[in-house]
């Protein structure tokens, strides 16, 4: 076998020759867009059983060339099929793209279409260390709301059940879901406790979603939703002996956490514990690595979003008075970081 030094000789490439994978990694986002115009047009619901790229352009109201020419990318991608004119889905496409599947992920996916515009300030972020785009997440509107909560319960109903097991259900009678979204991880702590009630805090615009989440599980008589701002409202004075917080901290800043923390703590019972999911930085912040990429996720997209490490949680959640402050690993990019109010003397 060859080195790479002898390779590079056989090919004709030089030492100094610019790293394929190096560019490979530089021109990532021809790749990523392909596939984002496909979810955003849902061209993978107008294929179907099979169409040409007229067919596309007429259900769409798109340049037949222009479809052509994406249809053909998506090919070299490996998301479509091509025989002759027409086109059809792969098995992954007509699985999660197209819109006749059961699992289809489309509208989760949009999410990630509408990072694409502030993902393109990212240099003017760093310039100006905020997001450019300065909106609050209330103001955006109802579509984007439908895609983020849809994202955030497609991940959550799959990290729920671990997140259950981590945290214990055991006991736990009263519970608060900050931030709770799609109420996935509310329902999911109802199922594995009888006897629990759960109230999920959310924005105004969040609650219907989050009660027909509540209500096609069969728990609307145990999992209530409350409209409320989880950076001001009160969240509660000793009523809950569990409150969770997931996926919210790495949209604050830090006095805003210290601050959700503190009242989170006023919320509790004696002897209730927090549990934060999270991204959670190693102490230099470098890892891991989704946690370090999604720190710019924040900076595109929030004021004062980012991801934080775990010596940060442990400050915060110390200097509210929690103790048996702990970091507990999970499947999957997040982790969890618990605390327990002490009990009364």
């Amino acid at each position: 076998m060859q080195d790479r030094g002898n390779l590079r000789q056989a090919t004709g490439a030089s030492a100094d020759s610019f790293p394929d994978e190096l560019m490979q990694s530089i021109r990532a986002f021809q790749d990523s867009r392909v596939i984002l115009t496909g979810i955003e047009l849902d061209v993978f619901t107008a294929i179907g059983a099979g169409a040409t790229a007229l067919d596309v352009a007429r259900s769409r109201s798109t340049d037949v060339r222009g479809t052509e020419m994406l249809l053909n990318a998506l090919v070299a991608l490996g998301l479509l099929e091509k025989t002759g004119a027409a086109f059809r889905n792969s098995q992954a496409a007509a699985q999660f793209l197209a819109g006749d599947s059961p699992r289809c992920a489309r509208t989760a996916l949009l999410h990630t279409v509408h990072l694409w515009d502030r993902w393109s300030t990212l240099t003017e972020c760093v310039r100006t260390g905020t997001a450019v785009l300065q909106d609050e997440i209330k103001d955006r509107g109802e579509a984007w709301t439908e895609a983020f909560i849809a994202a955030m319960d497609r991940n959550a109903r799959e990290r729920a059940p671990a997140v259950v097991r981590a945290v214990g259900a055991e006991g736990v009678r009263t519970m608060l879901d900050v931030g709770g979204g799609s109420a996935a991880y509310s329902i999911s702590f109802a199922e594995a406790a009888p006897g629990l009630e759960a109230v999920v805090l959310d924005l105004p615009g969040v609650v219907p979603i989050a009660q027909g989440h509540v209500e096609r599980a069969g728990l609307d008589g145990r999992v209530r939703i409350r409209a409320g701002d989880l950076r001001t409202d009160p969240l509660g004075r000793q009523d809950y002996e569990l409150v969770l917080v997931s996926a919210i901290c790495h949209m604050l800043g830090p006095a805003e956490n210290r601050d959700l923390i503190a009242r989170s703590f006023s919320a509790l019972k004696p002897g209730g514990r927090i549990a934060i999911q999270d991204f959670i930085l190693e102490p230099d912040k470098t890892s891991p690595r989704q946690a370090a990429m999604f720190s710019l996720n924040m900076l595109v997209g929030t004021e004062a979003g980012a991801s934080y490490s775990v010596d940060e949680y442990t400050g915060w959640l110390e200097g509210a008075g929690f103790h048996k402050v702990a970091r507990i690993s999970l499947p999957g990019p997040a982790d969890l970081m618990v605390g327990e109010k002490p009990a009364s003397p």
